[in-house]
């Protein structure tokens, strides 16, 4: 029989204060979907009821389950507004929203102020309660010191980040013991790792064998860290079940690699890993297929290789509704989409947008739909999204935002174009940098003409030995930055101040180096001509720069 002890007690901290909007992102869209939060997202919530018909009190902060309650019914809309008055953080009603049910249950939550939810068709009213009462045991967990931002259902991440703190190979199981995640450890692990890694499942042999032992009885009935000493080949072990809201999860499991033993407190690391690993395990356990078809749908959409019916169908839209799409990326190249995937899902569901986030490279477009069908009221709601989508995301994840904004079509069937002009918006206002993070082609039609004339101009043989031409060789061949000098100072007009301001260095430093570019390539700075063609060159080369992937 294996050797278990249980590692030394421990007592969970008070749970911190949960907001819908934590709990959301932990659970995903595969259980529950957000239609209008009036309240905004940041509302508490302490706890998960179901409606009562005998007992229909309602209590503050909580989130109501409107078990039986036909969405589209007049009792639905009374529910809704006694759960408003009593505080309740939302109403989740049931998949079923024909017949008008979400517009009219819209119209009374911005009345009372309660968020309306529905559940997903492939998640049961049982489901649910699990799923709900587990995401806020979990979401208010501070995450891991060593990983602090992970996306949500980022389970191959977690498992590196505990493998660096203890110092052993991780693998996540679920609990019919087939692997989910598993750390990316280069050193020599033993055989019945790599057997369960391959196989993407603890060998079946192996799970007899425990289960015989009383092992999983053991796991699945204690909240600390159980021990496997090393036996033979066979390196010590610890386990830790992942268990929120009173349900198990999953397993982490951590194994020394060959010759070095764990960490002294690899204990204590894998209890608090697990803890954290239960958002995430949630997470990815709710995030289930259909929601990925719709995403695969609305990116076919968006290319404009797909069907509206079908995204229609799959994502609840409706197909001749006005809506517009968005690109959206970080302002520092090193951003990671991921990690605002959810939250800007999310925040469109908070101004009553059906919305369908798709990752696209190193950005995001974002299809919003049930939009106003006045077209001036509908270009207010899709710059105000964008601007609520920059200012949350920046508090949130300390992430600053640029939201490229479509123009508003009036159905699925032109969502092509809308993303077209989102991304030429979201290129251009990368283009000019600055501090504006939203806008549309209009708002920023200047540096698209510049971009057009730029592009146009790329293949253009230019005079040889034109004044930058000469400069950029002097640099190459000094080190110098001359070049990145008189960019800034055409850039800001020729005011000295501001653009030794933008280099960081002193005014009289930058008119040595103004003297230097003029002894160097001979550029007349009182030229307009000779302006004019630099800031062109100047503009050409930075493009020619990030073609070869030097900026």
């Amino acid at each position: 029989m294996p050797d278990l002890r249980a590692s030394s007690g421990w007592s969970a901290a008070a749970e911190a204060r949960v907001t819908l909007e934590q709990l959301l992102s932990v659970v995903g869209t595969g259980a529950v979907e957000l239609d209008t939060a009036p309240g905004g997202l940041a509302v508490a919530v302490t706890g998960v009821a179901v409606l009562d018909a005998l007992d229909p009190g309602v209590r503050p902060r909580e989130l109501l389950l409107a078990v039986g309650v036909d969405a589209g019914s007049a009792h639905a809309v009374d529910v809704l507004r006694r759960a408003g008055e009593a505080g309740a953080a939302g109403v989740v009603f049931g998949s079923d929203r024909r017949g008008g049910a979400a517009e009219a249950l819209r119209s009374a939550a911005r009345e009372t102020g309660t968020a309306v939810l529905f559940r997903t068709p492939w998640c049961s009213w049982a489901q649910l309660v699990g799923v709900l009462r587990a995401g806020l045991a979990s979401a208010g967990v501070p995450p891991l010191p060593a990983a602090p931002d992970l996306a949500p259902g980022d389970l191959n991440g977690l498992a590196d980040a505990v493998a660096a703190l203890v110092g052993g190979a991780v693998t996540v199981e679920d609990t019919e013991s087939r692997v989910l995640a598993y750390s990316s450890t280069e050193e020599d692990v033993d055989d019945i790792r790599r057997l369960t890694i391959l196989g993407r499942r603890v060998p079946p042999w192996r799970v007899s064998a425990m289960r015989e032992a009383g092992f999983f009885a053991a796991l699945w009935g204690t909240d600390d860290v159980l021990y496997r000493r090393a036996q033979g080949e066979d390196p010590e072990r610890l386990v830790c079940a992942v268990r929120a809201g009173g349900e198990v999860l999953g397993s982490l499991w951590v194994a020394a690699v060959t010759g070095r033993p764990l960490a002294p407190d690899a204990s204590e690391v894998l209890r608090a890993a697990a803890r954290t690993a239960a958002a995430h395990l949630l997470h990815h356990r709710t995030r289930g297929a259909d929601s990925r078809l719709a995403e695969d749908a609305a990116r076919a959409l968006l290319e404009g290789r797909g069907s509206p019916e079908v995204l229609a169908e799959r994502a609840a839209l409706q197909v001749q509704a006005p809506c517009a799409a968005l690109a959206v990326a970080a302002a520092a190249a090193d951003g990671d989409p991921s990690r605002w995937h959810a939250l800007l899902g999310l925040h469109c569901a908070a101004f009553g947008h059906r919305a369908v986030v798709v990752p696209a490279g190193g950005r995001l477009l974002v299809l919003v739909s049930s939009l106003d069908p006045d077209p001036e009221r509908a270009d207010g709601e899709v710059e105000r999204l964008g601007t609520s989508l920059v200012a949350r995301a920046s508090a949130a994840t300390g992430t600053q935002l640029r939201v490229g904004l479509g123009e508003v079509v009036p159905g699925l069937a032109l969502a092509a174009e809308s993303r077209r002009s989102a991304e030429l918006a979201l290129r251009a206002l990368t283009y000019a940098g600055g501090s504006r993070a939203v806008g549309r082609t209009a708002d920023v039609a200047d540096t698209v003409g510049v971009m057009q004339v730029v592009e146009a101009l790329r293949d253009v043989p230019l005079a040889r030995g034109t004044s930058v031409a000469r400069l950029a060789a002097h640099d190459a061949e000094s080190g110098g930055r001359l070049v990145e000098t008189l960019r800034a100072y055409l850039d800001h007009f020729g005011d000295v101040a501001a653009a030794s301001r933008a280099l960081a260095i002193h005014p009289n430093s930058l008119r040595y180096r103004l003297r230097r570019i003029t002894q160097v390539c001979g550029l007349d700075l009182d030229s307009a001509d000779a302006r004019l063609l630099a800031q062109l060159e100047l503009r050409l080369l930075r493009l020619r720069e990030r073609g070869a992937g030097k900026e």
